[in-house]
């Protein structure tokens, strides 16, 4: 263990601004109250699947709309005014609606709890292990909004994505975006992530499990699983926390852009002579 310690904590150190211009977290950067910051963190998580430069386009095209305060613009949201702005919004699956409901259900719970962080922690227990329980009873809170505003219904419609935003823990997804919100806001400012949120602990974070999270860390032996489920995101969180007790997924963002800004996918060996974990992925790859 200590030889994937030394190897982590070197590949920590490394992390770069370079990476972070690369990364959806770069746009809460874009803003120094945290109550922008927090309201950024929630949209740029959520439209970070697929690719990141699509990803990246889909953030500069929001964040040009909603201007210098994204908690002034989420305060002020209507959504008859989103439709409109947002009119050939597109991202993969999600479309304006699915956006402008993240918008208005996000005045909903500013309304109701005063910030994101409160609402969050609605559901929220210290004494959990981890956040299983609090991201299930978050995003039913969520998904239990009214949205008739958006959708002309109280009930989401079938053909609606917007639920995508908002998976849960029970239902075995990863919950990745929700897992790399969690851990922008609640880790201590490095940075890269921004330490805004007291109320969790950041022993309590399950790390975000993407293709790249769930490839390396196979290459590490921190899984022995295949898919990238809710069960990996445990066990790769569980294995690094022998690591890392109170801060288990410092290394998230280090190993994720092994993949995202590096290039690495296990089939080019090129990319692996300036790599600070390779040693540890070939013996794991050989046995």
């Amino acid at each position: 263990m200590s030889d994937i310690r030394a190897a982590l904590d070197s590949l920590y150190a490394s992390r770069s601004l370079q990476h972070l211009e690369n990364d959806p977290l770069s746009f809460c950067h874009r803003f120094s109250d945290p109550a922008d910051c927090e309201i950024a963190a929630v949209v740029a998580s959520s439209f970070a699947y697929g690719s990141i430069v699509i990803i990246l386009r889909t953030l500069e095209t929001i964040f040009a709309a909603i201007g210098p305060s994204p908690r002034r613009y989420v305060e002020q949201f209507d959504p008859a005014a989103g439709f409109h702005a947002f009119s050939g919004f597109k991202h993969r699956f999600n479309d304006r609606r699915d956006l402008c409901a993240l918008l208005w259900g996000m005045r909903q719970m500013v309304e109701q709890a005063g910030s994101i962080r409160s609402f969050f922690l609605r559901g929220h227990s210290p004494d959990d292990a981890d956040v299983s329980r609090s991201l299930n009873r978050y995003s039913a809170a969520v998904l239990a909004l009214d949205y008739a505003d958006v959708f002309g219904s109280h009930v989401i419609p079938a053909d609606s994505f917007f639920p995508f935003l908002f998976p849960a823990p029970s239902s075995g997804s990863a919950c990745k975006r929700l897992c790399m919100m969690l851990r922008w806001l609640v880790r201590p400012a490095d940075g890269i992530d921004l330490g805004l949120w007291d109320g969790v602990s950041p022993a309590q974070l399950i790390i975000p499990v993407d293709t790249h999270i769930s490839r390396i860390s196979r290459y590490l032996g921190l899984t022995s699983r295949k898919a990238p489920d809710w069960r990996m995101a445990q066990e790769i969180t569980a294995a690094l926390r022998a690591i890392s007790p109170t801060d288990p997924v410092k290394y998230d963002f280090s190993l994720a852009h092994l993949g995202i800004s590096d290039g690495c996918d296990g089939k080019d060996p090129s990319r692996c002579m300036s790599c600070q974990i390779v040693g540890i992925c070939r013996q794991n790859l050989t046995k």
